[in-house]
């Protein structure tokens, strides 16, 4: 298992040039070669490899326009191409978007591979520096000296603040003992998410929070000069309020990630379209805000590596407008009805609660009720010796189950 351990770093004056001119080239030969390729596939009608890209890379370099482009390491330029050729691959496998023009006002970031630095004892030396790099050890449990990493990347945020990640093969942990508690959740801006046993965990509202903070920093920046010196010490306050917010609402999406599947066994979650709704311009802001998606993805990772298994039920299922208690579909439910009650059982509901007891259901009609063989995890198929996770499933619609709208009631 690859995992990375992320720290503050503390470059010396003649560090940090070196770094902003790494991070100046590395965009620059992002943007360069990201427009070649462009009009390559413009005029010629032609996709671009990954050697092609890498010649171009080189031809670059040989120019005396760009000449400068060999003062730094090569390691960071290299892996520029690869990760423009990764971005297009994902692209092309939709799986993201299309890849995008890289800007020297947002976080900056340079990749090294083995043959860019040297581990000697827990101090990083990088290409082109003579001085180790300052960082600060943040797992008191580890020695820094054991770690032996396959690739680093320093990075600069917005507000000024360096890091420096190290990438490290580590051995696969050991699955968190059973607890025979399945959970269904539904997520929501109100509360940020409901389990099925009631449990409520409500939404910290980060950014609301902080909006007034946000909006003066805003204000301050408009009314500055562009390419001043105050303008750019403006922008740097905004992006550190912008930093504690992103900070607080990771720090509560691990947090509760981490208890969900410490507490659970199984845990089923509903394929929310995020994208498509923060189209929605009233609800976009606080939707964006609760981190749904990062939410999803650490459930993922944390389900993967403990052993537990994620079930992804279908976004049409209509787990909000159904009766938990007898099936009865409600045609009908308003956005602002919290709690209603059921036309044929009479059984009140808040509306949470109900939701996230028919994903529970749901989740159970996918796996069998069988929280070992969840979507087919821990099942060891023909030709091959690995054991499969439940969490490397495509979500699975689920049709077993959803009940019928009673007709003229």
């Amino acid at each position: 298992m690859r995992t990375a351990y992320k720290c503050r770093a503390y470059p010396d004056p003649v560090q940090a040039s070196v770094l902003n001119r790494t991070f100046g080239c590395v965009r620059v030969v992002w943007n360069r070669t990201l427009a070649w390729r462009r009009r390559r596939h413009q005029e010629d009608k032609t996709g671009t490899t990954f050697a092609q890209a890498n010649g171009y890379l080189t031809a670059m370099k040989a120019t005396e326009e760009l000449a400068w482009l060999n003062e730094v390491s090569s390691v960071p330029l290299q892996q520029t191409i690869r990760h423009q050729q990764a971005a297009y691959t994902a692209f092309f496998a939709k799986r993201a978007r299309y890849p995008r023009f890289k800007s020297r006002n947002g976080r900056q970031s340079a990749e090294y591979t083995r043959s860019g630095f040297r581990w000697r004892d827990g101090r990083l030396f990088l290409a082109k520096m003579d001085a180790p790099l300052a960082f600060t050890w943040s797992w008191p449990g580890i020695d820094p000296a054991t770690v032996d990493p396959t690739t680093v990347t320093v990075s600069r945020d917005p507000c000024g603040r360096w890091y420096v990640a190290f990438a490290v093969d580590v051995p696969d942990p050991d699955p968190l003992p059973a607890t025979g508690r399945v959970a269904g959740v539904d997520l929501g801006v109100t509360d940020f998410a409901v389990t099925s046993d009631g449990q409520r965990i409500t939404n910290p509202r980060h950014l609301e929070r902080r909006a007034r903070n946000l909006a003066r920093y805003q204000r301050r920046l408009a009314r500055c000069q562009p390419g001043s010196a105050n303008r750019a010490k403006t922008r740097a306050k905004a992006a550190r309020a912008h930093r504690k917010v992103r900070a607080a609402r990771t720090d509560f999406l691990h947090r509760t990630s981490t208890s969900l599947v410490r507490d659970h066994d199984v845990i089923v979650l509903e394929d929310l379209a995020v994208k498509n709704m923060v189209r929605n311009r009233r609800l976009a802001k606080a939707i964006s805000d609760c981190g749904w998606g990062t939410f999803r993805a650490m459930l993922e990772y944390k389900a993967a590596r403990t052993g537990r298994h994620l079930i992804v039920i279908d976004r049409w299922y209509p787990s909000t407008k159904t009766c938990s208690a007898c099936g009865y579909l409600l045609a009908s439910l308003s956005l602002n009805t919290r709690t209603w009650q059921c036309p044929s059982c009479g059984t009140r509901h808040d509306r949470d609660h109900n939701a996230a007891k028919n994903i529970l259901a749901a989740g159970r009609a996918v796996a069998g009720d069988t929280p070992g063989h969840a979507c087919g995890a821990d099942v060891r198929h023909s030709g091959s010796s690995r054991v499969q996770s439940a969490v490397k499933q495509e979500p699975r619609p689920v049709r077993a189950g959803i009940p019928v709208h009673q007709g003229g009631e």
